[in-house]
């Protein structure tokens, strides 16, 4: 009998191209057919066929405070009520941006958009224009949005489906796009000589999590903060996934390097859509009204998503972010225990509450090394641990989430499905 999840991904396949609004989702980096989530809660996903799953996906990271808390529901409702768009300013976005400012002092000044990409998209423009120049510098498997620019060597959708760069994206965009070696300063280095007064911006994943969870390595940050001074280039942290996650101040407080600006999104909506980008006040006055760099957007600022970013980050504390990294700890040694018992190759990559297991036997500083991972070993994995109840990511190259929601026990259970999962790995 076919499951109602098999039922409904046929269905989609003939309106949703490839049957989902997001590639990771069709499962096809893992095999079977991908879940339809009816409801979730806490720490679970509950499927059409009302199999549930401890969760660590969350939404791709935005929900540190689990699924559904009652009270952000609570406030989400009492919003609804007062209206859900208007296309005009409300004392909501006022007060969110002036908590962020508050996390992340570099963002003297903030425009919300609707999405991590059109933050990106939006501050390479601010630089572009600031600058007078064309170029910019990304790194290999760092992914940015699908803004034709980023889409050159990107990370998690496009590695998981083997695509190095979208059909579409122009040559002009391509040649205007720079691409280093992620925790390879001399790449960098060289880059900024070769192309000395043409380039704007570099954008990066301070804390990468889009090949997999890949830390910056020491000095690096750093680094990347003297040659862009030097060169006279725009300092962009892509702190869509890294911000809120690592610390209350993000990845820049937590290395302790200012960008000049920075894209945030998905915690700062508590699980609604939303994005921001901000930074140094004399860039952000060119964005319109206040300079000539357009950007609109008729839902940005939206009073569901800024209700529930607000309600999000008024929730963040040290203690918080001490036992979400206490379990990440314990997470990833019991999934090393797991693999050593069964004879498999395993590294894991985390930070506090983020962590990526890799199938492979070195060490994972960059894109190349994250490419070594063994994709079909993960594949079975991931088939282990749906089986027995847990819900990981669907592609090797995306970072498992922790939330306030997951407790030890549900970290225990996760550790005794891998035991067994790993098994059949082996």
């Amino acid at each position: 009998m076919p499951s109602k999840s098999s039922k409904l991904f046929s269905r989609a396949q003939r309106i949703l191209p490839g049957g989902v609004d997001s590639p990771v989702r069709a499962f096809k980096a893992v095999g079977g057919t991908p879940r339809f989530i009816r409801k979730a809660s806490g720490a679970r996903l509950t499927d059409a066929d009302g199999r549930t799953y401890i969760d660590y996906v969350m939404s791709w990271g935005p929900l540190i405070h689990g699924h559904a808390p009652k009270e952000l529901v609570k406030a989400l409702a009492a919003a609804a009520k007062r209206g859900t768009s208007f296309g005009a300013p409300t004392a909501l976005e006022v007060e969110l941006g002036e908590r962020v400012r508050s996390l992340m002092p570099s963002l003297e000044r903030v425009r919300f958009v609707n999405s991590g990409t059109e933050a990106a998209m939006s501050a390479i423009r601010v630089a572009r224009a600031a600058t007078g120049r064309d170029a910019i510098v990304k790194f290999e498997g760092c992914y940015h949005g699908h803004a034709d620019q980023f889409l050159v060597k990107a990370g998690s959708g496009l590695i998981t489906l083997g695509t190095p760069t979208s059909p579409g994206v122009t040559k002009a965009a391509a040649a205007d796009t720079l691409v280093a070696a992620y925790n390879d300063l001399a790449s960098v280095d060289r880059l900024c000589a070769e192309h000395a007064g043409k380039i704007a911006a570099l954008i990066v994943e301070p804390i990468a999590g889009n090949m997999g969870v890949v830390p910056p390595a020491p000095g690096f940050l750093h680094g990347l903060r003297t040659l862009c001074n030097r060169f006279g280039i725009v300092l962009i942290f892509d702190e869509v996934i890294s911000g809120f996650r690592t610390g209350k101040s993000g990845a820049q407080g937590w290395a302790g390097v200012t960008p000049d600006l920075t894209c945030l999104g998905k915690i700062i909506g508590g699980g609604l859509p939303v994005g921001a980008y901000g930074g140094r006040k004399d860039l952000m006055e060119l964005v319109s009204p206040a300079g000539p760099v357009y950007q609109a957007g008729t839902l940005s600022g939206n009073p569901l998503a800024m209700t529930a970013g607000l309600w999000s980050l008024n929730q963040l504390s040290g203690a918080l972010y001490k036992r979400l990294a206490d379990l990440g700890v314990r997470l990833a040694e019991g999934l090393a225990d797991a693999a050593r018992a069964a004879g498999v190759n395993l590294q894991i990559n985390g930070l506090g509450s983020m962590l990526t297991p890799f199938f492979t036997a070195g060490a994972v500083t960059d894109y190349q090394s994250a490419l070594a991972a063994d994709t079909a070993r993960y594949a079975t994995f991931f088939q282990g641990m749906l089986a027995r109840g847990v819900f990981p990511p669907p592609s090797q190259f995306e970072a498992w989430f922790l939330s306030a929601a997951h407790t030890r026990s549900d970290v225990n259970k996760t550790i005794a499905a891998a035991k067994k999962a790993m098994r059949e790995v082996g």
